[in-house]
Parts: C-alpha cells; structure tokens; sequence
C-alpha cells in the first residue's frame, strides 16, 4: 500500500513538472484593466506583476485548495459543536448513573452489590 502511495505521488510530481516546463512564458497579471483603474483613480489597483504561467497555475490550484478547505471546516462547525455537546451529555449521564448505583448499593455488602450490578 505504500507504494502505491509513492507511485501515486510521483505520477502526481511528472504531471506538474511537465505542466511546468510547457508553460515557462511570462504573463503579465493586473489587479483591474487599465482602463478602469485609470477611472477609479486608484494607482493601487493599476499595478500590474509578470511571472511565468506555471506558477500562476500552481497558485491558482493551492488558493482553491485553501478555499475549500475553509469552506469544508466552516460547514462542518454545526456538526462538530453538536458532537461536543452529545459528549459532555453522555458524560453526565454516566455520572449520574454511578451516583444512582452508588446510593441504590449504600449499606449492602460489597458482593451483593456487585451482583446486583451484574
């Protein structure tokens, strides 16, 4: 099973290693066309950065991960508030039992009471 795993991942590294080299020309990225930044009259969002393709990609790709990820860990909040709040009720409850046999049991014998457990 491990290897398959290795395979797997190496599959994966070729995949965007060839990604990689078929993409290596520079794009210029922009905040906002040049047009409408020159309207806003924010110089800010004029500005503009070059890199290569790939790594546009490869950060286009982790962004989305990221996302998700955050978006799975916001939708899961009432599952996992509801998990913890069962717990803490199941915790009580078994207090509450141990006190019940404890007083049920006061003043028997201890092996009756085991017994009676039973």
């Amino acid at each position: 099973m491990r290897y398959l795993r290795y395979l797997v991942l190496a599959a994966i590294a070729l995949c965007l290693i060839v990604l990689a080299l078929a993409n290596r020309e520079t794009v210029v990225l922009r905040v906002l066309p040049e047009g409408l930044a020159g309207e806003i009259g924010l110089p800010v969002l004029a500005s503009s950065i070059e890199m290569p393709l790939f790594l546009v990609i490869f950060i286009g790709i982790a962004l989305g991960v990221m996302l998700g990820f955050v978006w799975e860990w916001a939708r899961e909040f009432k599952i996992r508030a509801n998990v913890n709040r069962k717990t803490r009720e199941v915790g009580q409850l078994k207090r509450e039992v141990r006190r019940l046999k404890e007083q049920k049991n006061e003043g028997k014998d201890e092996v009756l009471a085991l017994l009676d457990d039973a």
